[in-house]
């Protein structure tokens, strides 16, 4: 039985001709799971919110979405809450209520729900979620993790047949982001609840979801089972970068086609042992000639000197409040790329305040070419010597256009017009110049974050979590645009949980555990061997091709040609 249909479906946002959505035509079974993935833009998110009409946007509509048969518009607004529930990016957007218990009442609260059935629902839930042992703290001592966590189980103890979830996942670590999408898969399984979700972060996605939905230009171009998307790797290769790592593999070494693409770490662990036992020219992959070696390996490379260094860096929040950093060591060399990775709250994110000089530590020394970095006037060192991209980059917009905050900082900076055009273009900001920062997706928000700060040429620049939200189309062309800065002498320092990306782009990683740094290398050093905090190509290849940390360093060991 179809819970939702959705007609020849088209939008268009107020102010613009360009079509949001067009033609959408599709149709989810009761009970099933479907996963929407596709460039930023491409009208994932529009889509997913014209199934929820409360926070429909606004504008021109077309054809028309069906929710159990009648027209979703003409739904009563108590049976809109009750069954159609939606989980967003940021949980502080949804957040309403200042401690745990009365967040997972507030709905019911809403809907007039009896006391005693408020407490059974609430109870079962906590107990679901695993909420028990902070079911009374404020919501402020919470971790990402555990408030996006609040937010599914807020909406599940509505009891919605229909869950919505856009892109829950950005601002999790690795091992926070599997748990969620594990009990996405409980609710599915246990509960029966239908589930859509529009996802960047696909690898472990694939293997639990029953659909997969491709969108580009505001319409749906495959979609299919998730083994059978094997299929459009011929067809259209940019999306091999959307596909688990196990079955691009599998589609850039093939001449295996009469064989099941493999969708999992452990099929891809199997495929690959035996291509590897059948292939006599399989090399590691630094030896491969498709190969390379990293980059921070390099001789001349290692001889330059630190151009930032944290030493010893004490930090805490308040006089009374315990250590934050604890005695943490970092250097940065000019033009690499530093990535630094860790869980949430091991302290990434204040390591980069202090080292950009937005934090004073109380002990330990912060140093810009040798000379404490507190020497340099404030006005020289925020813009020109070091600029910061913080997680929430709308932080970073107080304008009503993107082109009015790119010309308020050429202004401040007295730089030259042609730098915003340059800019503009590096980061193909040129269909968003002139929108609203808040009617643009997460992704194209990031990158016009980042050219606000890239506008005064930076000699360090830090982004945290500057992959958030971007999608796996853009990644690629950020890769070598970071690497772009990096050869003009721009020193990147990216705080990422991304890991994947952080392996194939990273000259060195540094791995945050507790306030400090517990490893620091190239990505091979720091990635190989590891359980969890490494890639699916490095779980794939351990032991078989060891060393070998991404997929294209596993194509490239099998003699395939590594994807672009």
């Amino acid at each position: 039985m179809a819970l939702v249909e959705i007609q020849n479906l088209s939008f268009t946002y107020p102010g613009t001709d360009r079509l949001a959505l067009t033609g959408v035509d599709l149709t989810v079974r009761e009970g099933s799971f479907v996963l929407i993935a596709g460039p930023s833009g491409c009208g994932k998110s529009t889509l997913l919110r014209r199934l929820k009409p409360a926070i429909a946007p606004y504008g021109r509509v077309g054809g028309a979405v069906f929710f159990e048969g009648e027209p979703i518009e003409a739904l009563p607004e108590r049976r809109q809450a009750a069954e159609i529930g939606f989980v967003m990016q940021d949980p502080e957007m949804q957040i309403m209520t200042d401690k745990v218990w009365h967040e997972l009442a507030f709905g019911l609260e809403n809907l007039g729900t009896d006391q005693r059935t408020m407490r059974v629902r609430v109870a079962e839930m906590a107990n679901f979620f695993g909420i028990q042992s902070w079911y009374n703290k404020n919501v402020s001592e919470l971790s990402g993790g555990q408030k996006q966590l609040l937010c599914l189980a807020a909406v599940m103890v509505m009891q919605p047949k229909l869950l919505l979830l856009d892109e829950p996942t950005s601002q999790l670590d690795p091992i926070a982001a599997g748990e969620f999408f594990d009990t996405l898969k409980r609710i599915n399984t246990e509960l029966g609840t239908t589930i859509i979700v529009t996802e960047h972060r696909t690898e472990a996605l694939f293997p639990l979801v029953d659909e997969v939905v491709f969108m580009r230009g505001g319409g749906i171009f495959y979609s299919g089972t998730p083994r059978s998307c094997a299929k459009i790797f011929s067809t259209a290769p940019e999306f091999a970068a959307v596909l688990p790592t196990a079955m691009t593999c599998f589609a850039s070494c093939s001449g295996d086609n009469e064989t099941e693409a493999p969708l999992t770490v452990r099929e891809g662990r199997s495929w690959l042992e035996k291509r590897v036992g059948a292939c006599e020219t399989a090399l590691f992959p630094e030896t491969s000639s498709g190969g390379k070696v990293p980059r921070a390996e390099k001789a001349e490379y290692k001889a330059k000197k630190p151009l930032l260094e944290m030493r010893e860096v004490y930090f805490r929040y308040e006089r009374s409040a315990p250590d934050i950093l604890k005695g943490a060591d970092l250097s940065v060399r000019e033009g690499e790329l530093f990535c630094i990775m860790g869980g949430n709250g091991a302290g990434k994110t204040t390591a980069i305040m202090a080292a950009s000089g937005l934090y004073r530590p109380y002990r330990g020394k912060v140093l810009f070419e040798g000379k404490s970095i507190f020497s340099i006037p404030e006005t020289k060192r925020l813009g020109e010597t070091v600029a910061v991209l913080f997680q929430n980059p709308r932080l970073s917009f107080v304008k009503d256009s993107i082109r009015e905050e790119l010309n308020a900082v050429v202004k401040r900076f007295k730089l030259e017009p042609s730098r915003l055009d340059e800019v503009a273009e590096l980061m193909e900001l040129g269909p968003i110049l002139d929108s609203n920062p808040y009617d643009i997706s997460g992704g194209e928000l990031q990158r016009a974050a980042i050219a606000k700060l890239l506008l005064p040429r930076p000699r360090v620049l830090f982004l945290d979590e500057a992959t958030k939200g971007m999608d796996a189309f853009f990644k690629a062309r950020f890769g070598a645009l970071l690497r772009k800065l990096c050869a003009e002498g721009t020193a990147v320092v990216l705080v990422s949980h991304d890991i994947e990306f952080c392996a194939e782009y990273a000259d060195r990683l540094a791995m945050f555990f507790d306030g400090g740094v517990i490893a620091e290398g190239t990505p091979r050093d720091v990635l190989a061997g590891n359980s969890f905090y490494t890639t699916a190509a490095g779980r794939i290849a351990r032991g078989i091709l060891p060393g070998a940390v991404t997929a294209n360093e596993i194509i490239a060991a099998l003699g395939g040609k590594p994807n672009e």
